[in-house]
């Protein structure tokens, strides 16, 4: 079996058990110790970190695949791999010493955000740095945990040859960071993407992604676009989410009969052409999906740099899928009626979940405007693709 193979039937096999501790993980509102250390043993959170820091350079498509079986099972166990892979990612440009410190076993976890919202100023060895981020998914669990930084030096802000303010991701250990109790919400509960912050931290030079080290490391996933990488985690997500929904309705529709009626709702007219419509609806959204991520990949296999129009297409399909899970898990929570409303129905978790994921930047409604602009020919800014 290759290690594809095996890290997709991992996810497949733990994803029944996550299922059913679901409810366990929304009450905690977070995942975990246990559940998060089965994910680390799986290799889920190393797969986009270099192998020369003992990860395994997973392929983009591989990944979609583990994310989008973890979150069949459960929503937030899904989401929560694919946060800390993609951390993994943003270590491409670590130093090699850091790197030692910070990949010292194969589980290590790490979370972050990486949205410029921190301030580090440089000084001797390193920066100081003083910030506090949103969505720290995963942040519970994790060993270290990243934020964005603006750096500045003598109080002025460094920028690039180009004049641009300088943003770099820079790690700190877990124990430095404060988990600030704000993730109270509707869906995506044991995520536990609470809000971090740090004060006052003095940070090692070399903690800091891309700040020595320039390069990107030789291999086809650093040349896959990294905000594409990101964006590919939340659609493989819902796509999951959206399988679960379908399987859920089913098992419902085959008991439930409506007050008044002899007929379950599997034997419903309306309910065979809804969940039709879904199955259409749901494997169109994923066709598109893994068509255009496995036309990405094998530019970078082939060592090219994706186009704009490359990018654009990707991106297009990330927000197809989560607006496509949208709209089946819509279908399925009100074909089941009153059923869907109790806490013990896995359709309100999902409806729940689905709706907190639209909310993400990287699938929001704007790449749709970005990428339509780009079919029509119009000026666009493409570098968040």
């Amino acid at each position: 079996m290759s290690d594809d193979a095996a890290l997709i039937d991992r996810a497949i096999a733990l994803a029944p058990e996550f299922a059913a501790r679901a409810g366990e993980f929304e009450d905690a509102r977070r995942l975990p110790a246990d559940v998060s250390a089965q994910m680390a043993q799986a290799g889920f959170y190393r797969m986009f970190i270099p192998r020369a820091y003992g990860g395994s350079e997973t392929s983009p498509v591989t990944a979609a695949r583990v994310f989008e079986a973890l979150a069949r099972g459960d929503a937030a166990c899904g989401w929560v791999a694919f946060i800390a892979a993609t951390t993994g990612a943003t270590m491409s440009r670590i130093d090699p010493i850091a790197a030692k410190t910070i990949f010292s076993t194969p589980t290590t976890m790490l979370a972050g955000a990486y949205a410029a919202t921190g301030r580090a100023e440089k000084v001797a060895g390193g920066f100081r740095v003083n910030g506090r981020w949103q969505w720290g998914s995963g942040s519970y669990n994790a060993d270290w945990i990243g934020g964005g930084c603006l750096i500045h030096e003598d109080g002025k802000p460094l920028t690039n040859s180009v004049g641009t303010p300088r943003n770099h991701m820079l790690m700190f250990p877990a124990k430095e960071v404060r988990l600030l109790d704000t993730w109270h919400v509707s869906g995506l509960r044991a995520t536990g993407s609470t809000d971090f912050e740090v004060k006052d931290l003095f940070v090692p030079e070399g903690h800091a992604s891309g700040f020595l080290v320039r390069d990107m490391p030789p291999g086809p996933l650093y040349l896959f676009p990294q905000f594409t990488l990101l964006a590919t985690g939340i659609g493989a997500v819902a796509l999951g989410v959206a399988r679960a929904a379908i399987d859920e309705l089913v098992i419902v529709a085959s008991a439930k009969k409506r007050v008044g009626s002899s007929a379950t709702l599997a034997e419903r007219v309306h309910t065979q052409m809804e969940v039709a419509q879904a199955e259409a609806t749901l494997r169109g959204a994923r066709a598109f999906f893994y068509g255009e991520l496995e036309t990405l990949w094998a530019l970078s296999v082939a060592g090219k740099i994706a186009s704009v129009d490359a990018r654009r297409d990707m991106r297009l399909a990330n927000t197809n899928a989560v607006q496509c899970a949208v709209r089946v898990i819509d279908a399925m929570y009100t074909l089941a009626g009153g059923t869907s409303v109790y806490e013990t129905s896995r359709l309100q978790r999902q409806f729940r979940d689905i709706h907190v994921a639209t909310q993400h930047i990287m699938v929001g409604t704007g790449t749709l405007e970005t990428v339509g602009r780009l079919y029509l020919g119009q000026e666009a800014m493409t570098a968040g693709l």
